[in-house]
């Protein structure tokens, strides 16, 4: 009886030192999928090793607006508390990361950062129409206010940093009960939030227990992830990958375009997948390149490859949500990117179509004086098949002929070959 209740003790015991870490992240750079990947995995990491709280050392300008909501989501919907430091010293949390700090149970800031601006606009940098810019304003302040009740920080801040992209310093921020506290350095934060109660997910109170900061950093998959989900570089990709195998379709054997384009169309796909698109605009571009790809095996006097230059252009402009995700793509980008597409795979429809019709024409040519043999005969014995350079043809001949015999061609009139005996 002692012996197991010793070993439940120890097992207790061994439980409590390895609950006692705190695994940090740190959010940097631009806000976007690779930064929402890096978190959920640094939530699966810290769940492994048993730790109990979460902290993030944001310094960001911000970044994609639906990335920050799932990355809130995480955050509010933790069975572990979340404790967000504007870090280092000189940092900032713009926009997405201002948002990020009213999601947080706990949020501070070092001195010497600033924290707000956080007014949606285009990821383009261009002016977005009057009701789509109220639309999205409003759905985003909505949100933050909500946000700032649920940890009971200024609704004041949080309406200002969404309508007129206020940005106040680390102090100012304390005033304004926009954040819990100012520190000098890194660990202060963690000595702050130990033992202080707050809500997670259910409504439930507890209270936040820190210890030993455990690291998790960005990786390779992290900086491929950055990498390839930047929206213009997805985009190219993707439409230069369907001119690469467009290219290996209509000339078969070419092997390289088909290998460049089909690594490159599987890697616009992740970068998609981390994108959130519009699946009807990726379906109507794959549209315009099968429409493409009849044009060049079909002929229809250019309507087929219109069409397929049209659906590019439509599917482009579907392909990104901007109220939905905040990313966006200047319309002369995709108007110009897919016309070119269209008008090059055109180009290649036409050529290849030419250069079929041209082998055809120069093989047909070059009959004349050439030898075959006779392979099927008529009753009168001066007609038939007749094959030759590989292909077979009716043949009409003055004089009667053997099957199997030798003959030469003498013209050709449309489909039927005359021929003499050699």
């Amino acid at each position: 009886m002692l012996r197991v209740l010793f070993g439940f003790l120890l097992l207790m015991a061994s439980q409590n030192i390895r609950a006692q870490c705190t695994l940090a992240t740190a959010v940097e750079g631009a806000i976007g999928p690779a930064t929402l990947d890096l978190i959920e995995r640094s939530i699966v990491k810290g769940n492994e090793l048993n730790c109990a709280s979460h902290l993030l050392l944001i310094n960001t300008p911000g970044g994609n607006l639906q990335t920050t909501r799932l990355i809130v989501e995480k955050i509010v919907n933790s069975p572990k508390p979340f404790i967000c430091l504007v870090f280092p010293s000189g940092g900032h949390a713009g926009s997405a990361g201002a948002i990020i700090l009213q999601a947080c149970h706990i949020s501070g800031a070092m001195e010497a950062t600033n924290i707000g601006a956080a007014t949606p606009i285009a990821s383009t940098g261009q002016e977005m129409a009057e009701d789509l810019r109220k639309k999205l304003i409003n759905d985003t302040l909505s949100w933050v206010e909500g946000l700032a009740k649920l940890r009971g920080r200024s609704l004041k801040f949080a309406r200002e940093i969404i309508e007129s992209a206020k940005a106040v310093d680390a102090k100012e921020a304390l005033e304004l009960k926009a954040i819990d506290t100012v520190v000098q350095k890194r660990e202060e934060i963690l000595e702050f939030a130990q033992d202080k109660e707050v809500q997670l997910l259910g409504g439930a109170k507890a209270k936040i227990e820190t210890g030993e900061i455990t690291y998790f950093g960005s990786d390779l998959r992290y900086e491929f992830l950055q990498f390839i989900t930047d929206p213009q570089f997805s985009y190219f990709i993707f439409m230069g990958s369907l001119g690469l195998l467009y290219f290996e379709l209509t000339h078969p054997g070419a092997l390289v375009p088909g290998i460049v384009g089909g690594i490159g169309l599987v890697i616009s796909m992740i970068s998609f997948h981390k994108l959130n698109v519009e699946w009807a605009g990726l379906v109507l571009i794959l549209l315009g390149l099968a429409l493409m790809l009849a044009e060049a095996f079909t002929p229809s006097f250019g309507a087929l490859g219109a069409g397929g230059i049209v659906a590019f252009v439509f599917g482009s402009i579907l392909l990104y949500d901007p109220v939905r995700t905040g990313v966006s793509l200047p319309l002369s980008v995709l108007i110009s990117t897919s016309s070119f597409l269209g008008l090059i795979t055109l180009g290649i429809a036409y050529m290849a179509y030419s250069s079929r019709g041209q082998s055809r024409r120069s093989k047909t040519g070059k009959l004349k004086d050439q030898e075959g043999q006779v392979v099927e005969l008529s009753e009168d014995q001066k007609s038939g098949q007749l094959e030759v350079m590989g292909e077979t043809w009716r043949f009409q001949s003055q004089k009667p002929v053997v099957i199997g015999e030798t003959v030469k061609v003498l013209r050709r009139e449309g489909l039927t070959v005359f021929i003499e005996k050699k």
